[in-house]
């Protein structure tokens, strides 16, 4: 099983009984088709992006806000990529710290995304979830680091390196290539978000693993 609850009523887990049976193909490959992401469920793909070699200098991932898709495509640097998700448009953008954009709102930078010695042409994954507490993402591997935005909730992410905890609208949260993750909403509000994965062109960006469990470190409550 790839998804789990716990403490969740017996409707929603049946409802997340008959999504399971499909999370294992869709990893990180299924792009978002109607209300996926935005309600209860496996992570959906919102964009793909080739983005080339990276500026020298810590890399961040910025991110902001437009009222509508013409502004922000007209806004839009080179590096930047346009989605609509949760109500609204959204520009993200990967190199330097961000900037303010004429006619946007920069909501946050996220980072410095923890590189170690990558180089070379890089291809960015942005994907939206929806977890109600409780849920957790099924265990997996990066090639690449992968970032964290919410919009709502709080978030545990767990690791072979430790847990990392973080509640409340706007927390982010960091994890570099190669360790098995389990990610895990907690607290008592649905955790809404969205999550970047930074990889080498070319690789994976996510594989599911099977060979390490989770201590259980992250707080039911």
């Amino acid at each position: 099983m790839y998804w789990k609850l716990f403490g969740a009523s017996a409707t929603t887990v049946a409802v997340f009984l008959t999504q399971t049976s499909l999370a294992h193909a869709q990893a990180t490959s299924r792009f978002c088709s109607g209300q996926a992401g935005e309600t209860p469920g496996p992570a959906c793909l919102v964009a793909h992006q080739d983005v080339g070699a990276l500026p020298e200098g810590p890399i961040y991932w910025s991110i902001y806000t437009f009222a509508d898709v013409a502004l922000a495509e007209r806004f839009r640097p080179s590096k930047g990529i346009v989605v609509q998700a949760f109500s609204k448009v959204w520009l993200f953008n990967v190199g330097g710290k961000g900037q303010e954009l004429k006619a946007g709102h920069h909501v946050a930078d996220v980072g410095p995304l923890p590189l170690d010695a990558m180089q070379g042409n890089f291809s960015v994954e942005y994907l939206k979830s929806t977890f109600v507490p409780g849920m957790t993402a099924p265990v997996h591997v990066h090639s690449g680091p992968e970032a964290f935005y919410a919009i709502s909730g709080g978030s545990c992410l767990e690791t072979p390196d430790g847990v990392q905890v973080a509640r409340g609208e706007g927390h982010s949260l960091l994890v570099r290539r190669g360790p098995p993750m389990l990610l895990m909403a907690i607290g008592s509000q649905p955790r809404q978000g969205f999550a970047l994965i930074l990889h080498s062109e070319g690789s994976p960006p996510t594989t599911l693993v099977s060979d390490w469990s989770p201590k259980g470190l992250c707080p039911t409550e």
